[in-house]
């Protein structure tokens, strides 16, 4: 099979008159929940790079999907006790409202359990088999006994073989970024159920990715990948390439592998395809040529923003099942970092885990894109929002500056010249200032270092507000003789903010339109700025942003609170089934003195203690080494379950089960009772 190469186009080019052909993806929501805003940094981080691109003339398709299959999405559908196909219309439906009211300009939104995605998987697929790079062979593989069902690598969690953090995932670690085989973790765990799995046999299909290895080298050294992403992938090849498991076996939603009964597409294989087929949608709809662009020798171009927790798949997987296909792969992949909200990261219980709708119901959405945008760039890193910044920001650069300077001369033009603009600006000059700025913007907009793009645009905007000021046409509107002049200043302000909201308008295109209204004119295509605007009139002047108001993020953080308290989301660690009172009243929890407290050295979260319940001494073994020194819980009282069945572990017999409560790790608190709580005494 010849190589597949692809010719990057450099920033020179982009900034030509050449028009290009661009498809933009997003990493695929779970269809098993609520998108939040660590989503929506990504989107909102894709759309604006897809709205430059159409603003400079250039043909752009943003095209994504639901990611519908895989165990998370049958186990909610199982928990809410419907079928998976009527979950993920639902959360189809949401998302895409989500999205649109946060005013992403997707030109389709799909489904990976669509019809087009089902031909466009069993096609690479046969591709690949035929090409011989796909072999079957038996393997062991985790077994939960007590759900019944193999686990994915994400439903098995335990501690990092390589760095020795606790609680990480079955097939890589988010402290250290290793990738493993879930066999390779220490004391592993069945999410579902919390039991330890078992090891049984079953026959699987792999590819050879090790195949792909010349062709991915040499397709990473001509795509256009981050210094971070290239240096974590050579650390791949130089660990070598493992063969990809693509096989999951029943119960599994999904799609079969033809000519097989039980066996089921992973995940990770139709996910990164349900790009290519919501395209192929579009394509459809609109009678676009899907094949000009998936063509191995095509000079249309690929993107796709993802998190860098998954850049494994997008840059080893996707390309490879791509080129075995015989299809074009990626121009590039693009990594963006994590969201932290106030420095830490998103909690449920601090109401920082906030949804993107109890974001839309209390703040305009162009806050939240103007600040992500602000503070991104083109690299890895996480991104913050701080709160308190995120209101001193966005009131202070959107509307003290930018449309500050609107409101400022709006207001002159509509009542002493009935809104109509002079015929010249008084200084040409500081117009051409903002327009030699527009390549470098442009720059930083298609190199993704949009915090760059800010920081010059608030400088005009600077430069904008001093010439108002320096002016002062509220003094010179007091002169009959100066009305002209008055007139002159203000066009000159107004067609400065129209400079400056058309750099923004990919950023916040709620406030554009509202500015396209004012202006009465379409401030999204650039090369308009050529020719500004004069002897033209301009319609009344209504309010395109209001300041932050933190009342409203102070009722944000306390609703995403009670959306804890009254979440019907199922998460990973919460599919257990109700009980009903009679089950908890079985529940015997006693007051227990700790006696006895130590380490346990072959384990890294447990302690051994020695409880003190009236009647006796109990051993059991609890996951609290993180959060307490051994020495400091002797004497203290606590509450335990005292009639749990003793469960043989490695280490001994835990005879029952302290409570403790908690995000984990550091923060985890026993429970204590009150002063005057004595041994054996029952808890009700």
């Amino acid at each position: 099979m010849p190589l597949i190469t692809m010719q990057y186009t450099t920033t020179a080019d982009n900034m030509s008159n050449k028009k290009r052909k661009i498809l933009v993806t997003s990493a695929l929501p779970y269809a098993n929940g609520a998108i939040h805003l660590g989503h929506m940094l990504e989107y909102i981080q894709t759309d604006i790079w897809a709205r430059f691109q159409r603003s400079q003339g250039h043909e752009c398709y943003f095209a994504w999907a639901d990611d519908a299959h895989g165990t998370p999405v049958m186990l909610r559908a199982e928990a809410e006790d419907i079928a998976p196909e009527e979950l993920i219309t639902r959360m189809n439906t949401e998302h895409q409202q989500d999205f649109r009211d946060f005013g992403l300009s997707f030109d389709n939104y799909a489904t990976t359990h669509g019809d087009a995605n089902r031909q466009c998987v069993e096609t690479i697929y046969n591709r690949l088999n035929e090409g011989g790079y796909v072999v079957r062979r038996t393997i062991s593989q985790f077994f939960d006994e007590d759900k019944g069902m193999f686990l994915p690598d994400r439903f098995i969690r335990g501690t990092c073989p390589k760095c020795k953090s606790e609680d990480q995932y079955g097939d890589s670690c988010e402290v250290c970024g290793s990738t493993y085989s879930p066999t390779d973790l220490i004391d592993p765990r069945s999410v579902v159920s919390g039991t330890a799995p078992v090891m049984r046999d079953s026959e699987h299909y792999f590819v050879r990715l090790s195949e792909f290895e010349d062709r991915l080298q040499s397709w990473m050294a001509s795509a256009a990948l981050q210094p971070e992403v290239v240096n974590k992938m050579q650390e791949w090849f130089d660990d070598g390439l493992r063969d990809w498991d693509i096989s999951r076996d029943e119960p599994y939603f999904g799609f079969k592998i033809p000519d097989t009964d039980d066996k089921y597409f992973y995940v990770w294989v139709d996910a990164p395809i349900g790009y290519m087929a919501s395209f192929k949608e579009l394509c459809d709809r609109t009678n676009l040529d899907f094949d000009e662009w998936w063509k191995p020798d095509t000079d249309t171009e690929l993107y796709h923003f993802v998190g860098k927790d998954i850049i494994y798949f997008h840059i080893l997987f996707w390309p490879a099942m791509l080129m075995g296909a015989n299809l074009r792969p990626p121009t590039a992949v693009y990594a963006h970092g994590f969201l932290t909200v106030d420095g830490a990261k998103m909690s449920k219980s601090r109401g920082t885990f906030i949804r993107a709708r109890t974001y839309l119901d209390h703040l305009n959405p162009d806050y939240l894109r103007y600040y992500f945008c602000a503070r991104l760039g083109p690299g890895m890193a996480d991104i913050d929002l701080s709160l308190d910044d995120f209101v001193t920001r966005v009131n202070s650069d959107m509307v003290g500056k930018v449309v500050n300077i609107a409101s400022r001369c709006a207001g002159f033009i509509q009542r002493g010249f009935n809104g109509q603009l002079a015929t010249e600006l008084p200084d040409p000059g500081l117009y051409q200032q903002f327009l030699d700025q527009r390549d470098l913007i442009a720059d930083d907009y298609e190199q993704r270092n949009y915090q760059s793009a800010i920081r010059r645009i608030m400088a005009l905007a600077d430069e904008g507000n001093r010439y108002i000021n320096e002016h002062k046409p509220w003094q010179l509107n007091k002169q009959e003789d100066q009305q002209q002049r008055v007139q002159a200043i203000c066009t000159e302000g107004i067609n400065l903010f129209r400079i400056l909201v058309t750099y923004l308008a990919p950023v916040v295109p709620f406030t554009a339109s509202k500015a396209a209204e004012f202006l009465d004119i379409d401030v999204e295509e650039w090369s308009g700025l050529n020719e500004p605007l004069l002897g033209v009139s301009v319609n009344p002047f209504q309010p395109l942003m209001t300041r932050v108001d933190p009342v409203k993020i102070a009722s944000m953080i306390d609703e995403s609170k009670e959306n804890l308290q009254s979440s019907d989301e199922t998460s990973e660690l919460d599919l257990a089934d109700e009980i009903s009172i009679e089950d908890f009243l079985r529940v015997d929890l006693r007051i227990a003195k700790i006696v006895g407290a130590e380490a346990v050295p072959e384990a890294d979260k447990l302690l051994r203690l020695t409880l003190d319940i009236g009647g006796g001494v109990r051993h059991v073994f609890a996951g609290i080494k993180s959060a307490y020194d051994p020495a400091d819980l002797i004497g203290r009282h606590t509450v335990m379950v005292a009639n749990l069945k003793p469960r043989k572990m490695r280490f001994g017999v835990s005879e029952g089960m302290v409570l403790a409560a908690g995000p984990g790790g550091s923060d985890l608190f026993i429970l204590s009772p009150d002063k005057g709580a004595i041994p054996g005494m029952r808890v009700t």
